[in-house]
């Protein structure tokens, strides 16, 4: 509703929205700069980006949870242009740490490993994306792939295993799982995040 209000140009219903969420935000950039006057400007950059971003905004995603991605995806510019490159793996196999690579400094990748923003933008992402997905299914009825995705990846159940249980072949479920698993990849990459973030996403098949 509060978005319905902004749309139809009721300057209260911007008020409200700043008004409910300005805190939260500054408190969320504040913590990972820790300097006052940029945390108020990337605030302010998210406002905008959300401002300009409204005619494309979907309603079934939450407005919070789409707040803070364009404040992290802003705060992510804001320590690129600063020097600072987040560079984060999420493929099997790789090199990669996840480690923070700051330009001209001494300091050891590995003290600011894992750092606080970049994490919470991943599992924002992802928790969104999965969020839709298991909507998506309820709305349908699919209580079978739900149950073998929570099977799969919050049980940690085999193939064989979660096929039994649920009276299926190790088939479906193989299809079930790369379906589940492709369906998240382009939820997320719909989310306009900056590529650094989920790398994999964007690179093309070996051959």
């Amino acid at each position: 509703m509060l978005v319905q209000r902004i749309r139809s140009g009721e300057s209260a219903a911007w008020d409200d929205l700043i008004s409910r969420y300005e805190g939260r935000l500054l408190a969320f950039v504040e913590s990972r700069l820790g300097r006052r006057g940029p945390s108020e400007d990337i605030v302010q950059e998210s406002f905008v980006g959300f401002l300009n971003s409204l005619p494309n905004y979907d309603g079934r995603r939450p407005l919070e949870s789409y707040l803070f991605s364009i404040c992290a995806y802003k705060l992510t510019d804001h320590l690129r242009r600063e020097g600072r490159r987040p560079a984060v793996p999420l493929s099997t196999g790789s090199d990669t740490s996840g480690d923070w690579q700051v330009t001209g400094s001494a300091r050891q990748a590995s003290s600011i490993a894992r750092s606080g923003e970049r994490k919470e933008l991943e599992e924002r992402a992802v928790a969104e994306a999965l969020l839709e997905q298991i909507d998506r299914w309820r709305e349908k009825g699919d209580w079978t792939k739900l149950m073998c995705a929570e099977l799969l990846f919050v049980r940690g159940w085999a193939n064989k295993d979660t096929a039994e249980h649920l009276g299926i072949t190790e088939q479906q479920v193989a299809n079930y799982k790369f379906d589940f698993i492709a369906r998240l990849r382009t939820l997320i990459k719909r989310q306009g995040l900056d590529e650094e973030v989920f790398p994999e996403l964007y690179e093309e098949p070996s051959p």
